[in-house]
């Protein structure tokens, strides 16, 4: 006899799935490159790539959409939200100057909003978002 997950360990599966998911894949796109590029006239650039910041965001959409088209748009938004901020907490935490909490904090109002927009879209899309009065 197979036994059953808890209905409310049900209910944060997603969200727990889509922050794991969120964090690995800061750490594939983003974790491994650590240092800034120096241009000839001096200024520097960097440490991500455009290509390597679009790459997570595109990726991202797998969790999100997983997450949304099964009614739970807020843990797709949520642990997608709280793994990208975990992630960059971690990544950005040795910064001498104690600013990187002020990026750390644009990563997470950015990426609830945005996650959040684009699990309601698909939500709506699949035909799987909550009805009102159902």
């Amino acid at each position: 006899m197979r036994e059953e997950l808890p209905k409310p360990l049900w209910q944060l599966l997603p969200l727990l799935v889509s922050a794991v998911v969120a964090s690995a894949l800061w750490a594939a796109w983003l974790g491994w490159d650590q240092h800034r590029d120096v241009q000839p006239d001096g200024t520097t650039t960097g440490p991500y790539e455009a290509w390597q910041v679009i790459g997570l965001v595109l990726t991202l959409l797998v969790p999100v959409y997983w997450a949304a088209s099964r009614h739970h748009v807020a843990g797709a938004a949520l642990g997608t939200t709280a793994g990208l901020t975990a992630a960059a907490f971690y990544d950005w935490s040795d910064d001498a100057s104690g600013l990187f909490m002020v990026g750390v904090c644009m990563v997470m109002i950015g990426s609830l909003a945005v996650t959040a927009a684009v699990s309601a879209v698909i939500a709506a899309a699949t035909g799987n978002g909550r009805r009102a009065g159902g």
